[in-house]
């Protein structure tokens, strides 16, 4: 009896040492490219494109998050242009951002994330600290984080 048991707690603590707790804060973006809610809908819809991004979050001038913009966003501000024959230059990513904005703890779990990701259609989470904006993680960073981590138990 006390050598299963023995065994048992082995094999418990070896299971133990094999398991990763991954962070979000681990595979999220720290290098980002973020709005100004006074630049032009047409400054971002160019820097989406030369930077192959499909959105970003919006910042005040304190780093602080005010809102996310996407290509949707963008796409309405067209549509709408064209609709009304009006020029585009005059409208500001505060007309056109999202302004409730789901962020997400940078400490949690990876795979929770995902989840997270899953019940929301959401493609992109900003973590904020302190109020002020410090990362964001996607859906792709997930995808990283799962292949990185393959074979691997994870928590």
């Amino acid at each position: 009896m006390g050598i299963k048991s023995f065994q048992g707690a082995r094999k418990q603590q070896a299971t133990a040492e094999t398991t990763v707790a991954i962070r979000v804060r681990d595979f999220m973006t720290r290098d980002l490219i973020t709005f100004k809610p006074e630049q032009s809908v047409e400054e971002v819809i160019q820097t989406l494109i030369k930077n192959k991004i499909s959105g970003g979050p919006v910042v005040n001038k304190n780093n602080e998050l005010v809102g996310i913009i996407s290509e949707g966003d963008c796409l309405k501000q067209i549509s709408e242009s064209r609709y009304y024959n009006m020029p585009m230059e005059h409208h500001t990513v505060e007309k056109r951002m999202a302004r409730n904005v789901e962020t997400i703890d940078g400490n949690m779990n990876v795979f929770d994330a995902a989840n997270r990701f899953l019940e929301s259609k959401i493609r992109r989470f900003p973590i904020v600290e302190n109020g002020k904006l410090v990362g964001q993680i996607s859906q792709k960073d997930i995808l990283k984080a799962a292949l990185e981590l393959k074979g691997q138990n994870w928590k």
